[in-house]
C-alpha cells in the first residue's frame, strides 16, 4: 500500500459515527492545538560502613556478626541481639538505651546527623549507619532486628502512622510520619534506602499490589495500591510526607532524568540520556504516530497529550513544520465537515500532499 493510500485509510478509520461528530470535532481541535503547542517538547550510598560501639568497644567490633566478650545486648544489638525486654514499649533504664533499643527508648540525640558515631549502629540508627546486613531478607531476626531498625522485615512500630514523628521514628523507619530522607527522590536506590523508606527510588515492596493491606509493612504512604490514598492525598498540594509513589495526583510521576532508567513519561525527546537519542521521523510517520494517541472508541475520544507531543518532537524540522500544517488545517476544517474525516482529508489535500513530499 502506498503512503497516500496509507494516510487515506488512516483518516477514513476516524470517519463520522452517529452521535460522535461534535465530540470528535472537539477532541480533534484539542489534539491539533496541543500538538502544535507541543512541537519540540516531548515532553547510593553503596559504600560499606563500620559500626563504632560505645566506649570500651573496639570501633570495628560491633557489627562484625560476632558477639565477643566485650559486647552484650545493651552494647551491641546487631551482634548480640536485642535485650529480652526490648520491644515491650517501656524503656528499662537498667538494660536498655537509645543505642540498644530505640524502639522503646527513642532514637539517640545524634541519630540523623549523617554520621555513624558515638555508639550508633545499624540496629540503633540505620539512617546514619545503614541497614543491617540481613535487613531486607523478609525475615525479622529478633536477635538483631526490630521495627525501629528494620521495618521492612519486622513491620512498622505501633506508633508509625499516627501522623506524629515520635522519638523512636526516623525518615528511614517511618517516612509516613517523618517525611522522606533527604536523598529520597534522586532516582537512585542507595543504601540505606529500601522499598519501605523510599519507594520513589527503590520501587514498591514485593507484596504491594496483591490487593491486601498488610498492616505490618504497608500503609497508605508505602502502598496506596493496597491500602488506599492517605487522607491528604488529592488536595493539590505535595506535602512533606507525600511522594510521587504515595500520591501521584499531588506529586506527579516518579521519573528522574539522567539516572540511567527510561521511566514512565520520559522519552527520547525529553530525556535522551536515559531513553536514547530520537531518530528523526518523516511527516507521515509523525501524523501516523499522532493518530495512535487518540482512542476513538471513547466518547468523546481520549487523547494522550504527552503521546502527541512526543510524536511531534521526534520529527525532523521539516516533518514538524508540515505536520503542523496538516493538523492546523484539520482544526479549521472539522467544524465545517461536522467531524467527517473524509471531508477533512479533501479540504486539506494540499497540506497532506506537502506532508507526504516533505524530506528531512
Amino acid at each position: 500500500m502506498g503512503i497516500t493510500s496509507r494516510l487515506s485509510s488512516m483518516l477514513r478509520s476516524g470517519r463520522r459515527r452517529p452521535g460522535l461528530s461534535f465530540p470528535r470535532a472537539v477532541a480533534w481541535s484539542a489534539l491539533v492545538t496541543l500538538a502544535g503547542s507541543g512541537l519540540g517538547a516531548g515532553c547510593g550510598r553503596t559504600d560499606t560502613w563500620e559500626y563504632p560501639g560505645p566506649p570500651g568497644v573496639e570501633p570495628a567490633a560491633c557489627g562484625d556478626g560476632v558477639c565477643d566478650g566485650s559486647e552484650d545486648c545493651a552494647r551491641c544489638a546487631p551482634d548480640c541481639g536485642v535485650c529480652a525486654a526490648c520491644g515491650d514499649g517501656a524503656c528499662d533504664r537498667a538494660s536498655e538505651s537509645c543505642a540498644s533499643c530505640p524502639g522503646d527508648c527513642g532514637a539517640c540525640a545524634l541519630c540523623g546527623d549523617g554520621a555513624c558515631v558515638d555508639g550508633e549502629s545499624c540496629g540503633s540508627c540505620a539512617v546514619d549507619c545503614g541497614l543491617c546486613p540481613d535487613c531486607g531478607d523478609g525475615v525479622c531476626d529478633p536477635a538483631g532486628e526490630s521495627c525501629a531498625s528494620c521495618p521492612g522485615d519486622c513491620g512498622r512500630c505501633p506508633s508509625c502512622g499516627d501522623g506524629a514523628c515520635g522519638s523512636a521514628e526516623t525518615c528511614l523507619t517511618c517516612p509516613g510520619d517523618c517525611g522522606v530522607c533527604a536523598t529520597c527522590g534522586d532516582g537512585v536506590c542507595a543504601a540505606p534506602e529500601d522499598c519501605f523508606s523510599c519507594a520513589p527510588d527503590c520501587g514498591r515492596c514485593p507484596s504491594c499490589g496483591d490487593g491486601v493491606c498488610n498492616a505490618g509493612t504497608e500503609g497508605c504512604f508505602s502502598c496506596p495500591a493496597d491500602c488506599g490514598d492517605c487522607a491528604s492525598c488529592g488536595d493539590g498540594l505535595c506535602s512533606g510526607t507525600e511522594t510521587c509513589a504515595s500520591c501521584q495526583r499531588d506529586c506527579g510521576v516518579c521519573s528522574v532524568c539522567s539516572n540511567g532508567v527510561c521511566e514512565p513519561f520520559e522519552t527520547c525527546a525529553a530525556c535522551p540520556s536515559d531513553c536514547g537519542a530520537c531518530e528523526p521521523t518523516s511527516c507521515l510517520e509523525v501524523i501516523t504516530c499522532a493518530f495512535t494517541c487518540v482512542d476513538p472508541e471513547q466518547t468523546p475520544p481520549d487523547i494522550g497529550i504527552a503521546c502527541v507531543s512526543n510524536c511531534m518532537a521526534q520529527g525532523c524540522a521539516n516533518a514538524q513544520f508540515f505536520a503542523e500544517q496538516v493538523l492546523t488545517c484539520a482544526l479549521s476544517s472539522l467544524p465545517r465537515c461536522n467531524g467527517d474525516m473524509e471531508c477533512v482529508q479533501n479540504r486539506c489535500a494540499v497540506q497532506i500532499a506537502s506532508c507526504l513530499g516533505a524530506s528531512c
